[in-house]
């Protein structure tokens, strides 16, 4: 590990000690995370697992999103709104995924606030909004921020939009994984690839 926290590994590239070890992530960080995701179920599904993830390690979430993505119909929004108490008592017995309840409802219903706001511009539209003018530039993972001015804005209208768990801290995390801000460490591989932002 390098002083600035790269692990630099066996194929030469530099990656944070997080995505270093482990394949799964590996894969994760060197090919999908803080890429631009644009569309409107692309959008829901991170949404979605980034609320399922607080509390938990983002490995565990990785590991279950095939079976997320089966349980609840590919993340079609239409599909998740129109789900009922049938629905819910399939997926708290669910063992693929986290059967948490609140999480489950919460998914349910951000579902139907995603339908909800086609007539305004769309979920895509309205979280891409709240990019910032400038991205963070970390040194070190210490210098890796957990929320933004912007992430607590959209947290804020979320809510007002009917959306929950959607805290500052899981948008933020949203915001890194859809590429919105690049936090990836200066020393990275990764840092200004996905066309966004450069440097």
């Amino acid at each position: 590990m390098t002083p600035s926290g790269v692990v630099v590994g066996d194929d030469g590239l530099a990656r944070p000690a997080w995505a270093a070890s482990d394949p799964l992530l590996r894969a994760y960080y060197d090919t999908e995370w803080g890429m631009p995701v644009r569309d409107e179920r692309g959008t829901f599904e991170r949404l979605s697992l980034e609320a399922f993830q607080s509390g938990l390690s983002w490995a565990t979430i990785l590991r279950k999103r095939p079976a997320f993505r089966t349980a609840f119909d590919g993340f079609d929004p239409d599909a998740v709104a129109g789900y009922g108490d049938a629905d819910v008592a399939r997926l708290l017995a669910d063992a693929g995924i986290v059967r948490n309840r609140a999480k489950v409802h919460a998914t349910i219903a951000n579902a139907r606030a995603t339908v909800a706001l086609r007539a305004d511009g769309g979920l895509a539209g309205l979280v891409w909004s709240f990019r910032p003018a400038t991205t963070p530039a970390p040194r070190t993972i210490d210098e890796v921020p957990t929320s933004s001015p912007e992430s607590r804005a959209l947290a804020r209208e979320l809510k007002r939009r009917g959306f929950s768990f959607v805290g500052p801290t899981t948008m933020f995390a949203l915001m890194e994984a859809i590429g919105i801000v690049d936090t990836h460490l200066v020393d990275s591989h990764r840092r200004g690839t996905s066309g966004v932002w450069t440097g």
